[in-house]
């Protein structure tokens, strides 16, 4: 009797199947039941996917809250419009907005810092991106001398590489690991140790520690800046990996940094309480940092406010993801007690502003001064002037600490767009009113830690 051929993979894809993980268990059952062809498009039918999800024909539109007023900002403006351009034929989206702080961060059709986009029933992890809830957070000391709240903050904080060590940790409460270990992308050992050693510390880059005046009380307030540290880089990572597995099946044509998670998925609904147990953590990072120094000083808060401004807010199954914009509608913060802060660089004010949603604002304002430049063309930019020089004309009257004792100067006033620029655009574009200011007084930042990093030193010694 003549053997009958073997059933292939290319077979299947010959039917008008995609290639999957699915395969091998399909050919092995076609194979060893000898089906027929009606037998096997029947049996094949379950495995068969909805056609691939297009781009949309034109980008979405969305509305421009900046404007260039100058020739270097031209070409950042430019940038920006045109990587949101491509940003927003993603099939998800039905809405968006850029603010005056703007600027693009990665490859065209990634979501520049200072935009919002809006999808529908949809997370897209690449839109938030690791630094998940990098937020701000407000306490007014009342009357206590600044410099006194700067040193006890000093003695408190922690910049840098990594997390505390196990004799410096401050206590991670049990309510809160029973949050980590009842969801499952949460519940791992190198989330939760991340989550115990990373609580209190403030990571790098342009996260600070800022102590100023209120123009309008003349208290001293504190402002912290960070977001969820190592916790929020693993979940961040997660999301993307599952993100990408939901692209290939749904929406090959789609850009790998904008895939989504359906909300309307168990991974979804899963992967959005995990975001909202990072954005408790990340809370309570700010608090210890507050609430110690407070303790140290031996006096009671007077006010706190804060809020995020790197999120992925929720309104019935629209999704607002928020890359460096800061909300104004409490719909977005229904916990929220008071109103948002805006810091610009650390020579400058930090903002406190209330705000109404408009058409073309999306119910956001501006995070802060945002870039022009990369990191490495300021560098560049301050020709043979020694870092101490820039240093000291760039922070004259103020105390600015690095805490790793290396100045980077990245992280000077003249590295982000001016501040006044962006006070004007937000005027001119309705994105918040400033109410009072924290005038500053002093300032700390990691610094260019990684100079005497742990690695480092011993590879020099």
């Amino acid at each position: 009797m003549e053997q009958k051929l073997q059933f292939t993979g290319a077979d299947i894809i010959q039917l008008g199947f995609r290639q999957g993980a699915w395969f091998k268990e399909a050919l092995a059952h076609i194979n060893d039941n000898q089906l027929e062809t009606e037998e096997i498009e029947a049996y094949l039918a379950q495995f068969k996917l909805p056609d691939p999800i297009e781009l949309h024909a034109q980008a979405i539109t969305f509305h421009q809250n900046i404007k260039a007023e100058n020739e270097l900002e031209e070409k950042n403006v430019t940038d920006v419009v045109q990587t949101m351009k491509t940003l927003m034929r993603t099939p998800t989206l039905v809405n968006g907005v850029i603010m005056p702080d703007a600027c693009p961060t990665g490859p065209d059709g990634t979501i520049p810092v200072g935009g919002v986009a809006v999808a529908k029933n949809a997370i897209h992890p690449g839109m938030h991106s690791a630094d998940i809830c990098c937020s701000v957070m407000l306490t007014d000391f009342g009357k206590t001398n600044p410099k006194e709240v700067l040193d006890a903050a000093h003695a408190i904080t922690h910049f840098g590489g990594g997390g505390r060590s196990r004799e410096t940790q401050f206590r991670f409460p049990a309510e809160m690991l029973e949050a980590f270990q009842s969801n499952y992308f949460l519940n791992d050992e190198k989330m939760i140790s991340a989550a115990r050693s990373h609580l209190g510390t403030q990571g790098d880059g342009n996260h600070f520690l800022f102590v100023g005046i209120s123009k309008n009380t003349g208290n001293t307030m504190m402002v912290t800046h960070h977001g969820s540290r190592g916790v929020g880089a693993n979940l961040y990572r997660k999301g993307m990996h599952l993100a990408e597995k939901f692209r290939k099946t749904l929406s090959p044509e789609t850009l790998p940094q904008n895939a989504w998670i359906p909300f309307d998925t168990k991974e979804g609904q899963v992967y959005w309480e995990a975001l909202q147990i990072i954005r408790s953590w990340t809370k309570l990072n700010h608090e210890c940092l507050h609430d110690a120094t407070l303790e140290k000083l031996g006096i009671e808060k007077e006010n706190r406010y804060w809020n995020e401004h790197n999120f992925v807010f929720k309104e019935g199954d629209l999704f607002y993801h928020a890359k460096g914009a800061t909300p104004l509608d409490p719909k977005f913060m229904p916990d929220s007690t008071g109103p948002r802060l805006i810091p610009l660089n650390m020579a400058e004010s930090v903002l406190i502003v209330e705000g109404a949603t408009t058409e073309t604002n999306l119910g956001f304002a501006p995070h802060g001064a945002g870039r022009n430049i990369s990191r490495t063309q300021h560098r560049k930019s301050k020709g043979e002037k020694t870092i101490q020089e820039v240093f000291e004309e760039e922070t004259q009257g103020l105390d600015i600490r690095f805490f790793s004792n290396e100045i980077d100067i990245t992280e000077l006033p003249s590295a982000y767009k001016n501040a006044a620029s962006v006070r004007n655009q937000m005027e001119e574009f309705g994105l918040g009113t400033v109410i009072d200011e924290v005038l500053p007084y002093g300032c700390i930042m990691a610094g260019n830690w990684e100079v005497n990093a742990p690695w480092k030193k011993r590879r020099r010694k």
